[in-house]
């Protein structure tokens, strides 16, 4: 099982997947859009994307407005993250994401990409940041994830 980190936005979505130990958390890929309202290819791909690589539990970036307000951003993901949920049927935690792309812009910038280059790698880092915060925040929650997936796949071995 690994977890999926994502950083929704207007038109694109950043994709990040932890490795199957639950320890680290790389890009995968940025997932582009025309418009926010064309979401119908988006879910097939993160449902490609879950099937691929088993994906067991989805993190995503919540933006909260400074003051801790849900605003238009915020109010777009929580509706995003209804549909995904009920088509691809995983559990989608949400992770305070304020600042993430702020902070992928700076190890973006410290890693010496020109800025031009830049948007073609920066939901796919604020996606990374996201999953890691949460698998950093959260490890109990994920060990415990961890022993039932296990259960699980020896219950079904013991079965066939």
């Amino acid at each position: 099982m690994r977890i999926m980190g994502l950083d929704y936005g207007s038109k694109t979505i950043g994709v990040a997947l932890s490795d199957e130990l639950l320890m680290t958390a790389q890009p995968l890929e940025t997932i582009w859009r025309d418009r926010e309202s064309k979401i119908r290819r988006t879910l097939v791909r993160l449902e490609e994307l879950i099937r691929q690589y088993d994906v067991g539990l989805i993190v995503m970036g919540l933006p909260l407005n400074m003051d801790d307000t849900v605003g238009e951003r915020a109010q777009a993901t929580l509706d995003f993250r209804e549909r995904l949920e009920q088509r691809v049927g995983l559990p989608v935690v949400l992770s305070d994401e304020r600042l993430t792309t702020v902070e992928a812009d700076s190890m973006l910038e410290q890693m010496q990409i020109p800025r031009q280059e830049r948007k073609q790698w920066i939901d796919q880092v604020a996606a990374v940041i996201i999953l890691r915060e949460y698998m950093e925040n959260h490890r109990k929650d994920i060990n415990v994830r961890k022993e039932i997936k296990r259960r699980d796949v020896e219950g079904e071995h013991k079965k066939g």
